[in-house]
């Protein structure tokens, strides 16, 4: 049977593009600068994150999307599987009980 492992693969990219955000803000932080020069790259800085952020909320709807419909077809596959085992659907005899 395969394994998806989808989740956690996502939550590793989170981790590692917080872990660089964050690394990127200390460096800023702590590299000599300007006060006026610091703001400018501070506020680049954060459009670029924001954008990450709405960038990472659209692909995390997306793939919420992609399960919610293969979920939903797989218990539609199994409603009618359970339909024709119980009423001997094709190939299968008219009752379990005459086997």
């Amino acid at each position: 049977m395969a394994r998806d492992d989808g989740g956690a693969a996502g939550a590793i990219v989170v981790a590692f593009v917080l872990g660089a955000v964050t690394g990127a803000a200390f460096a800023l932080l702590l590299a000599p600068a300007t006060g006026e020069e610091m703001r400018r790259i501070l506020g680049e800085k954060a459009r670029e994150g924001r954008e990450r952020a709405e960038d990472a909320a659209r692909q995390g709807k997306e793939f919420l999307k992609s399960q919610r419909e293969t979920i939903s077809s797989a218990v539609d596959r199994g409603r009618e599987a359970y339909r024709q085992a119980k009423t001997g659907g094709p190939g299968r005899p008219e009752s379990a009980e005459s086997l």
